[in-house]
């Protein structure tokens, strides 16, 4: 029996393991100090635990302990990559290129920065969303301070090549960030094999909190300095002040530690379930279109374009499902999503996209019952489509 509602939205956020509950709890009572207080037990117990914590992050992405600058999420962590390394590199050049398809918490910095006399350059993505190592090649000038370029996308899933990418940057001197809060803890990212300077990361991605994340900077060739966007303390290497919230990062830390030891397990299982949907929706349904990469995407994530149906009926009539479309809504304009416009999608297919998140909790039964749904309501939405009906007709008239 097949328990309802079903979540399929793990793109968006993650429900925290149990085993990272369990790690978490003593933190609230029990050892509630502040990592800060370095004159009594209680202090003693939170820097330890913290400490624990910077270490199981940095194994997962092959880092030392002492890189990990802990910040509130993926969106802070952006922000102060871009603009911390904008703000320390500024006599060095005024020149940032990254990607059309990044996540907004990438490109609304990066337009602040536009804004603010820096240059940007948003390299166009293929078909599949990917861009080429050569495009960064041919965009890096004299004036370059920085390369970001995301290591898996948020709505389509597609994986960059990232280590390539990183080889560029090394030969070109420039500094390379990766929001990798899609990928990290879902497929292998190792910052040493890839040449990453800096790190995005989210626990809630990763089956951990909500309202913790770590940028992963650089000590060592080159030892990367940022312009911190926080003052008031000193924390965090002088990048991040204010106190550290212990339980979270300890759930942080144990999340990263389960990832590491059950990814390579976890991953094969997405990608059959993942399988299991897309074949499942696809043969049985015409005209539906996978977008992104076909194979190097993330486990996960299968974002889907169902021709002659409106995502957001689809979205509503899915009352069982926890989906997400591939529109941005507002209240007063619906607007396609840019990631799917900038894969040269068209409007009508774009506003007809769902992106359907696995995750480990997600079993067969569930995407079983997914698969039928979604057959289900499209059928019914196309049968009273008059568009779905003219282009049948459209269609049976050319054969003959």
């Amino acid at each position: 029996m097949v328990q309802l509602p079903i979540y399929l939205d793990n793109n968006a956020t993650t429900p925290a393991d149990p085993r990272v509950v369990e790690a978490m709890l003593p933190y609230f009572s029990e050892h509630f100090g502040n990592a800060a207080s370095r004159n009594h037990v209680f202090g003693w117990h939170a820097a330890e635990a913290v400490e624990k914590a910077r270490e199981q992050i940095a194994k997962l992405i092959g880092a030392t302990a002492n890189e990990i600058i802990f910040t509130s999420g993926a969106t802070e962590s952006n922000n102060l990559a871009l603009k911390g390394v904008a703000g320390m590199y500024r006599t060095a050049g005024n020149h940032i290129v990254t990607i059309a398809t990044e996540h907004k918490a990438v490109l609304d910095p990066c337009k602040r920065l536009e804004h603010e006399g820096l240059r940007i350059t948003f390299l166009p993505v293929n078909r599949d969303g990917q861009i080429t190592p050569e495009q960064v090649d041919q965009a890096i000038t004299g004036q370059t301070i920085l390369v970001s370029v995301m290591a898996a996308n948020n709505e389509i899933g597609t994986l960059q090549p990232i280590r390539e990418i990183g080889q560029i940057c090394k030969k070109r001197q420039v500094l390379f960030h990766s929001d990798a809060a899609q990928a990290v803890g879902k497929i292998p990212l190792h910052v040493e094999e890839s040449g990453i300077d800096l790190l995005s990361i989210s626990a809630h991605k990763l089956y951990g909190p909500k309202g913790i994340g770590v940028l992963y900077v650089r000590r060592k060739r080159p030892r990367v300095r940022l312009e911190p966007q926080i003052d008031g303390g000193g924390h965090e290497r002088g990048m991040r002040s204010g106190t550290l919230p212990v339980p979270s990062i300890v759930g942080f830390g144990k999340a990263c530690e389960l990832c590491r030891l059950e990814m390579d397990e976890e991953g094969k299982r997405l990608i059959a379930l993942r399988e299991r949907l897309r074949q499942g929706i696809m043969d049985q349904l015409s005209e539906v279109y996978v977008n992104g990469h076909p194979t190097q995407r993330l486990p996960g994530n299968l974002n889907l374009s169902f021709d002659y149906v409106e995502g957001a009926a689809l979205l509503m009539a899915m009352k069982n499902v926890a989906v997400s479309s591939g529109s941005a809504c507002t209240s007063a304009n619906v607007e396609p999503s840019y990631v799917l416009r900038a894969l040269g999608i068209g409007d009508d297919l774009a506003h007809s996209s769902i992106r359907f998140g696995l995750g480990r909790f997600n079993t067969e039964d569930e995407v079983d019952y997914v698969i039928q749904e979604v057959i289900r309501i499209v059928n019914y939405l196309r049968s009273i489509s008059p568009l779905y009906a003219m282009a049948k007709q459209g269609k049976a008239e050319a054969i003959f």
